[in-house]
């Protein structure tokens, strides 16, 4: 069973993802996409090397 809260974040990125892309052609939703995953993964990579604020984490 997939946990709670890995669920409700994908639903509410997909919906967000969705609302703001229903004016954009296929080539500039991939665009948002593609751009939105860089900075979700660079997020990840600054927090998993230590330089994340510590009043960030929980």
């Amino acid at each position: 069973m997939v946990p709670l809260e890995i669920v409700v974040p994908v639903i509410m990125s997909c919906a967000l993802l969705w609302w703001v892309s229903r004016g954009m052609t296929w080539s500039t939703r991939l665009i948002v996409a593609a751009i939105t995953l860089v900075v979700v993964i660079c997020i990840v990579l600054f927090e998993r090397a230590g330089y994340w604020p510590d009043q960030f984490r929980r």
